[in-house]
C-alpha cells in the first residue's frame, strides 16, 4: 500500500511559519526590549510581534 500524496514532503517541516509560540513570543518581546519578567508574569494577551526578529 502507498502512502497517500496529502500527507505531503519530509521537506513541509522547513516552511516558514507564520504564528509563534508563546514561548517564542517571549523571547521575541525580550529581545525588542518590550518584555520584563519582574511585572509581566502572565503570558496569556501578549502583544503582537513579528514573526523574524
Amino acid at each position: 500500500m502507498s502512502k497517500h500524496p496529502s500527507f505531503g514532503k519530509s521537506s513541509k517541516g522547513a516552511q516558514k511559519r507564520n504564528v509563534l509560540k508563546r514561548f517564542e513570543r517571549v523571547e521575541v518581546l525580550k529581545k525588542l526590549g518590550r518584555w520584563d519578567a519582574n511585572t509581566q508574569k502572565r503570558v496569556t494577551g501578549l502583544p503582537k510581534t513579528p514573526a523574524l526578529v
